[in-house]
């Protein structure tokens, strides 16, 4: 089983992810989804945490070296970023969605230098549109951001396309597709099922079940 099979294996086993097809979750966007992802859960499972973690530091060291501190993403992002911060020992920062409404105001919550290579540590990508929000915090404040590494990506093009216009490289543990593959493998959905699910990921605004 390859990494990314593994790590989707670990969410459906701890229930963070689920798959509906027949009953689609909607989304605060409006849009109706066959898919709900809640990686918060895995926080309550201490040896799938600590798979994750382990996937998550094997990434940054084989594909980020340069980095030299983390940035957590608020809220989702902040542990994942924290856990992978400590075992790799760096330093670590976290981003607020908006500024502080007291005290000093602050919309990035920890030390750093103007010459750190910042690399974002979020929870999941959907349209990307969020957490490019984040580097753009990051670099307004004159620093380098190397990339982004997430648990989980739903794979759509309008997020390739908007990490591609930003110049942001980045890398997801476990993907749509990777997750569909394996409940085929596993035999919880059939062929007509996978169609169905995978032409949601290519329009999601548009699809109806």
């Amino acid at each position: 089983m390859t990494n990314e099979k593994a790590v989707a294996e670990k969410l459906l086993q701890v229930g963070a992810v689920k798959l509906s097809p027949n009953n689609p979750f909607t989304w605060a966007s409006g849009w109706k989804s066959p898919i709900y992802c809640d990686n918060r859960k895995v926080l309550s499972f201490p040896y799938v945490r600590d798979f994750i973690k382990s996937e998550m530091c094997n990434v940054i060291f084989e594909q980020f070296e340069g980095a030299d501190m983390l940035a957590g993403v608020a809220t989702a992002g902040i542990p994942w970023g924290a856990m992978a911060a400590d075992q790799l020992k760096l330093p670590y920062i976290y981003v607020r969605p908006k500024p502080k409404e007291h005290g000093l105001g602050n919309q990035i919550e920890g030390a750093y230098e103007r010459s750190n290579k910042i690399l974002v540590i979020e929870d999941l990508i959907s349209t990307g549109k969020s957490s490019l929000q984040v580097v753009d915090v990051l670099r307004n404040e004159g620093l380098e951001v190397v990339g982004m590494v997430s648990i989980f990506n739903y794979g759509f093009s309008i997020a390739d396309e908007a990490f591609k216009a930003a110049g942001v490289p980045y890398h997801s543990l476990t993907n749509y597709a990777s997750l569909i593959d394996l409940a085929v493998e596993k035999g919880d959905i059939d062929a007509n099922t996978q169609e169905t699910l995978m032409q949601w990921r290519e329009s999601p605004s548009t699809w109806n079940p």
